[in-house]
């Protein structure tokens, strides 16, 4: 049906936002993660320090809530570009500069950020218990393996 009604390049509608989304949300979280490791709990990569969970949850909440505050203009152009129908005569938005560029004109800039409540309370709290659990895992290997490797 998408191909039918907008061709074949209608299966890739909102694509490059989502890569941009999705690459520059990953570098934010990994980023405040080490950096919220380091100023709340002196923790360095490589100290062979390991958090306790409820340290890695913390740090795991503040930087999951990094990701969508960064990511939330990729986001929202992503969902418009992906929900427009190319069917019905001329599309409002053409592409992602032209999305950004029409929605930051037509509602301001707070619209590029429409809908980060509801990714607020979705995505910190699994981040939260996802640093929990790979901190805990990377200990454990580091504890297990890299102190028994000869230098």
């Amino acid at each position: 049906m998408i191909i039918y009604e907008e061709g074949i390049f209608g299966l890739w509608a909102g694509a490059a936002p989502t890569v941009l989304r999705n690459g520059t949300n990953q570098a934010a979280m990994f980023t405040a993660k080490n950096a919220f490791d380091i100023i709340l709990w002196k923790k360095h990569e490589g100290d062979g320090k390991v958090l306790q969970p409820w340290q890695s949850m913390i740090s795991g909440f503040l930087a999951g809530t990094a990701g969508p505050v960064c990511t939330g203009p990729f986001d929202v152009v992503k969902t418009r570009l992906m929900a427009q129908s190319r069917s019905v005569g001329e599309v409002k938005y053409k592409g992602m500069i032209h999305a950004i560029r029409t929605i930051f004109a037509e509602e301001g800039l707070l619209a590029l950020w429409k809908g980060l409540l509801p990714r607020l309370m979705r995505i910190p709290p699994g981040q939260a218990i996802m640093w929990a659990v790979a901190d805990q895992v990377t200990g454990l290997y580091e504890r297990r393996y890299q102190q028994s490797a000869p230098l």
